[in-house]
């Protein structure tokens, strides 16, 4: 497939040594445009195109890039997903059938770290729906595991969008597709989820109980109990009990190391970024005021994140931010902040909205500050976004 004006764009950009924010300034257009058009969110006009390419050195390639018709973002992730697996639903074996239809899964994954999930989350349910139904037509256990799978992350991206209502139905759903396949797995783990929904309204008793209901469970895997007890910890943390915090970051830790490396029954659940645990940890220790040691903890973390985890950046980046601000560290929090609000903004998540949001009315007490002036600008915008 011919590349798009936007991954053209980026191509050249990269090459070219430039941040998002230097080429915009370089071209007089906001980040935020530039963020859109790199994503393929919004088209290109010819005047912008010939500026970036005047400015990348590009040969016109940048030009003629702008005036081919090319389709949504949406419509390319939609065309994809369904021939990755219409195509298979004739008379290919299951295993192969299940290997496909894995892997589009894990290709809209890899979407769902740097993008929004607003354009995801209609592939990964016309997705999950036929992976559902091939599941039941052909009486396949692994198919409706996956479609398990699919459903719960679904659920997170409805999350990720703001829609907690289709949240609650899609990780719900994905526990009871879970239990028909005989596996407690994704059951446990949606309770997890559930956990998560609560958390960010802040309901520290709710995110307790149900993380302690995953693990109570039993059968599921170390590593998916680990991720239970880690909701638990945040849970106490927003609840400011600190000692039992701890007791259930212990617990987690000794559950993780008895986890396998790498389950592939089906695709991970949870998580993805290298220490998931020790985040979270950084995460809770701003919860209980201990606001000096988050931000050290998660300033080491943030250096381990790869680059295209851009979501998980974006979150946990928010949360540093705010804890170098309330440990009266201002300059360092705007600081991290600039580098934040770029992921932030590409990746645009409700909840991550939410820390931001608190970040926003905290540095407003020093809104005369001079790098409080500088970012604040972006940070309203960013927030003002829908």
């Amino acid at each position: 497939m011919t590349a798009s004006f936007g991954e053209l764009l980026r191509e050249r950009r990269l090459a070219a040594g430039l941040s998002m924010g230097q080429l915009a300034k370089l071209v007089h257009y906001s980040k935020g445009y530039l963020s859109k058009i790199e994503n393929g969110l919004k088209p290109p006009n010819t005047a912008f195109a010939r500026q970036c390419d005047s400015v990348l050195g590009a040969g016109g390639e940048l030009i003629a890039a702008a005036s081919r018709p090319a389709p949504t973002r949406r419509q390319v992730l939609v065309a994809g997903t369904m021939l990755g697996v219409g195509a298979l639903t004739g008379n290919a074996p299951s295993p192969e059938l299940t290997f496909r239809m894995r892997d589009r899964f894990e290709h809209l994954q890899g979407l769902g770290l740097r993008m929004s999930p607003r354009a995801i989350l209609e592939p990964l349910k016309e997705l999950q729906y036929k992976v559902d139904a091939t599941a039941r037509k052909d009486g396949s256990t692994a198919l409706l595991r996956l479609a398990a799978r699919i459903a719960e992350y679904t659920g997170w991206m409805s999350q990720e969008a703001g829609d907690d209502q289709n949240a609650l139905w899609w990780t719900r759903h994905a526990s009871e597709l879970s239990r028909a396949a005989g596996d407690p797995e994704i059951a446990c783990y949606a309770l997890v989820r559930e956990a998560g929904l609560a958390l960010y309204r802040q309901q520290a008793a709710e995110t307790i109980n149900l993380a302690q209901q995953a693990q109570w469970i039993g059968r599921a895997g170390a590593r998916t109990l680990a991720l239970a007890a880690r909701r638990e910890a945040q849970g106490h943390a927003l609840a400011g009990d600190r000692y039992a915090a701890e007791s259930a970051f212990e617990r987690a830790a000794e559950l993780m190391q008895d986890a396998p490396r790498d389950d592939r029954a089906y695709p991970l659940l949870g998580s993805s970024v290298p220490d998931p645990l020790e985040l979270a940890r950084g995460w809770s220790l701003c919860d209980l005021g201990r606001n000096a040691e988050a931000a050290d903890l998660l300033d080491r973390q943030l250096t381990l994140l790869p680059a295209r985890s851009q979501r998980s950046r974006a979150r946990f980046g928010a949360r540093r931010s705010l804890a170098h601000v309330l440990a009266g560290e201002v300059d360092e929090g705007c600081r991290t902040l600039a580098a934040t609000l770029a992921d932030a903004e590409q990746v645009d998540s409700a909840t991550i909205r939410t820390d931001l949001r608190q970040l926003a009315r905290t540095l407003g007490r020093w809104h005369n500050h001079g790098p409080v002036r500088e970012v604040y600008p972006d940070l309203r915008r960013l927030l003002a976004h829908r």
